[in-house]
């Protein structure tokens, strides 16, 4: 139950029952009207601006508009109170009743009080992590990782029909680098005195179980064959070692993917896939022969002064226009992009987000041609950025070379702070945001933990209900018998403000989906938290809040029900963010 969007459409009405609407109700549009929880909680519950969108369009002052609309609500058995604020706003304060009727949906709904059918079943494309395949995951993967899976989590719960996809970069210089360092590997598995590892391959000891392997399952006959029968070999293998490093790398941080697309798969066939793409796009006139100028600044490797085959596409909305394939007749890197996103499309999704580190801003207007060229605009293309990590230990700064093959794994982090930390604290922050990352604090418990003060939320929450049973041994906490309970005892100002905020979680949820904004879930994670935390403190100074009163059965029930609710709210957030919900906390 959406509240917020239930007060909408009463507001729509009250303005459609104004004699000025009826006179001039063709010229009005309801798309820019907002009700949302206001700023200041002394206001109320909610807040709209509807009479500062329509004001104009029904030839009114705002605020004597908005006086109108409250008028309307006079009488109104869940309003206990209508305020005209500024030049317009108008806030509404709901009855106690009210709350207490939406806190019984919450009990009956259970971790299911949120889900929604906002997405209307839209097959939508989550693309995240898709690192090279190059070697084992590092730290700068895991926040792509952790945003993906969380957003696609959210808009799955949201009502969206959700794909998790990881692409492979199976294809290109970088795998020949890759198979080339194998080799050196399984020269030295075979005795080979290999020496220093020679600048532009990778030197990591990742590779060295590979290079065993070679060696035990062929011998030395790798080393005397010709390259273009030993490499292809080395090749399968060594991508084959890599993905499963990263699998499990992934499943250790709670990632799993539904897709893992090859890039190499739009190569075989003699391309066709590439081609095919291609070809689509000259049908629809968005390819031409040409040259292009020299970019500004350094040139590029692959710039080319000479004709080329080139996406027209500046058409639909680039900076430049694209080489697809070069004077020698070749495909460029970007002709497989467009391919891929063809083959997303001919899947049949709608949406497709791709999840990108922040060094890939370059890539966004590109892209988003793309989407618009092959689907003819029928398809939604987003690209999300996520920020660098910093990591500390005890507020110092931990370096990481990649490049020496000395760096921070994911499993590294994961193994030392666990996976809830990482998972929550990636997503405490907009991904569009640098976020610092302390060993250290991750792990404290305390309040400027988010991790931790939510889960001991939930475990807090799990205590009250087994004291409830220890109090009341014959009490049945079954959803249905909690929701039946005599509510009217939940008063107080911070219980009120608990069950508010619990009314706050479906709207959070359909805009955290429709905006794709996952950290969202975890920052209202933490308010009810907040809540949930200073409403168990003011029970210590007064015994007539606490949630378990022996010499008060009727109460009791009433607040373990809140607190049910609570909890339940709580452990269907922390799913999302695939974070746990425990029940104890040691």
């Amino acid at each position: 139950m959406n509240v917020f969007k239930d007060f909408e459409s009463r507001i729509k009405q009250a303005v459609e029952a104004l004699d000025v609407f009826k006179e001039k109700g063709s010229e009005v549009s309801f798309e820019r009207m907002t009700v949302e929880p206001p700023r200041d909680p002394a206001h109320g519950e909610m807040s709209t601006n509807a009479a500062m969108v329509l004001a104009k369009p029904l030839g009114m002052n705002p605020r004597a508009l908005a006086e109108l609309i409250a008028a309307r609500f006079d009488g109104d058995a869940d309003v206990a109170e209508t305020t005209v604020a500024g030049p317009g706003f108008l806030n509404f304060r709901l009855t106690a009743d009210f709350w207490h009727r939406l806190l019984v949906t919450v009990m009956r709904e259970g971790a299911d009080f949120g889900r929604s059918t906002a997405g209307n079943n839209r097959k939508v494309n989550v693309e995240y992590v898709s690192a090279n395949p190059t070697g084992p995951m590092h730290v700068g993967h895991c926040r792509g990782a952790v945003v993906g899976d969380a957003l696609a989590n959210l808009m799955s719960y949201a009502g969206y029909q959700v794909t998790k996809e990881y692409y492979v970069n199976d294809a290109g210089s970088q795998i020949d680098v890759l198979s080339k360092s194998a080799f050196l590997r399984y020269r030295e598995a075979l005795g080979d005195d290999i020496g220093e590892i020679p600048a532009g391959l990778y030197p990591g000891d990742y590779l060295v179980p590979v290079g065993q392997a070679l060696a035990a399952d062929y011998g030395d006959r790798l080393r005397h064959m010709p390259d273009e029968e030993r490499m292809p070999i080395i090749k399968e293998r060594t991508i084959d070692a890599m993905m499963a490093m990263i699998r499990a790398d992934l499943k250790a941080l709670n990632v799993e993917h539904d897709v893992f697309f090859s890039e190499r798969s739009l190569h075989a066939d003699g391309e066709r896939a590439i081609r095919q793409a291609i070809n689509d796009l000259t049908f629809k006139g968005h390819v031409y022969k040409g040259k292009l100028p020299p970019p500004k600044g350094q040139l590029p490797e692959d710039w080319e002064d000479r004709e080329q085959t080139l996406f027209r596409s500046t058409d639909v909305g680039d900076d430049i226009d694209r080489p697809l394939i070069k004077s020698d007749g070749s495909y460029t890197y970007f002709a497989a992009d467009v391919a891929y996103f063809r083959d997303k499309f001919e899947r049949g999704f709608s949406e497709m987000i791709y999840v990108l580190g922040a060094d890939h801003g370059g890539y966004i207007k590109r892209l988003e041609a793309v989407a618009k060229a092959v689907s003819g605009g029928d398809a939604k293309l987003t690209v999300l950025l996520c920020q660098m990590v910093k990591i500390f230990r005890n507020g110092e700064p931990v370096a990481m070379s990649k490049r020496s093959g000395d760096f921070i794994t994911l499993r590294d982090v994961v193994e030392e702070v666990g996976v809830d930390s990482v998972r929550f604290m990636m997503l405490y922050r907009k991904s569009s945001e640098s976020l610092d990352f302390d060993f250290a604090k991750v792990t404290e418990q305390s309040k400027d933990n988010p991790v931790f003060y939510v889960q001991y939320a939930h475990a807090r929450c799990a205590s009250v209900l087994r004291q409830g049973l220890e109090t009341f041994p014959d009490l049945d906490l079954s959803p249905e018998t909690l929701a039946a309970a005599d509510l009217s005892d939940l008063a107080h100002e911070s219980e009120l403000a608990l069950i508010t905020k619990l009314g706050e979680y479906p709207r959070m949820i359909e805009a955290a989906a429709a905006g794709q904004e996952p950290h969202r879930v975890a920052f209202y994670l933490y308010e009810l938290a907040a809540l949930l935390h200073s409403h168990w403190n003011k029970g210590r100074d007064e015994p007539s809040l606490r949630f378990v009163n022996d010499k008060n059965r009727q109460s009791t029930i009433a607040r373990l029900g809140l607190v049910y609710a609570v909890a339940s709210v709580l452990k269907s957030g922390l799913s999302i963010t695939g974070t746990d919900a425990p029940v104890e906390m040691r």
